[in-house]
């Protein structure tokens, strides 16, 4: 398990910071999997995503692809958000049905509206509600559970109308590391924060983020590899029900 779990996150943020993503939903999966303590699991989760997150970030940006008028405001309202989701303290069973939620929506993201060709186009008060909506939920999923968000806002970026691909994912990286920093702020205060853990995790992420970064990491066939990590999202899914009953 010491050299497994920083193998497998290495190959997992290969492969999502090639698509502006900071790959929070696998490591949770993962971590819930191999029976990592729920007082472990959504600070590692922020620091990771910091570190793969950033490195996307720059790179999305420095291409051009980065919008100030798309992201401020999705991030005036998420990082408070991320904040308090960061300073809250749940029971674990409560920690539980509050992460089991959140996968099985990502996993009906990955296999149901990954396909989707629907597009909207939302502008004036639709817009701003949207923003407001998404951005205080997912803002909070970020700073609870450490889910950045990336994996739902990106998709609906690009299904409501407010940017390309190459915007949404930039983006997404962009508030992906905003969310994660005041979450892992926030925890760093209430002191859930397990360095000794974390250390060579980030190593093995930090390597595969520049890797993917550098090549476009499996960018051809990245909804297939979406589809493996939702397998292992599932496992999560099965193996948190089976701890809830």
């Amino acid at each position: 398990m010491e050299y497994l779990l920083p193998l497998l996150f290495f190959f997992v943020a290969l492969i999502y910071s090639s698509i502006g993503l900071g790959g929070g939903s696998s490591y949770i999966a993962l971590m819930t999997i191999v029976g990592i303590s729920y007082q472990t699991i959504p600070a590692t989760s922020l620091i990771l995503n910091l570190v793969v997150t950033f490195i996307g970030m720059i790179s999305f940006w420095y291409s051009g692809h980065g919008r100030f008028d798309l992201v401020v405001p999705l991030l005036i309202i998420s990082i408070p958000m991320a904040y308090f989701g960061g300073l809250l303290t749940f029971s674990e069973n409560i920690f539980q049905i509050i992460l089991l939620t959140t996968l099985i929506i990502v996993a009906i993201r990955i296999y149901i509206f990954q396909h989707l060709r629907i597009r909207f186009k939302v502008s004036g008060t639709k817009k701003f509600i949207f923003i407001i909506v998404i951005g205080s939920v997912l803002g909070f999923i970020a700073g609870s559970v450490g889910i950045g968000g990336g994996i739902y806002l990106v998709p609906l970026i690009i299904m409501f109308g407010l940017g390309s691909e190459k915007e949404a994912a930039a983006t997404g990286a962009t508030f992906i590391w905003f969310n994660s920093l005041a979450g892992v702020i926030a925890r760093l205060q209430s002191g859930t924060i397990d360095t000794d853990f974390i250390l060579p995790l980030t190593g093995a992420v930090m390597m595969g983020g520049f890797t993917g970064s550098y090549l476009g990491a499996v960018r051809y066939n990245a909804k297939t590899i979406q589809n493996v990590m939702g397998f292992v999202v599932i496992i999560a899914i099965v193996v948190l029900s089976r701890d809830i009953l």
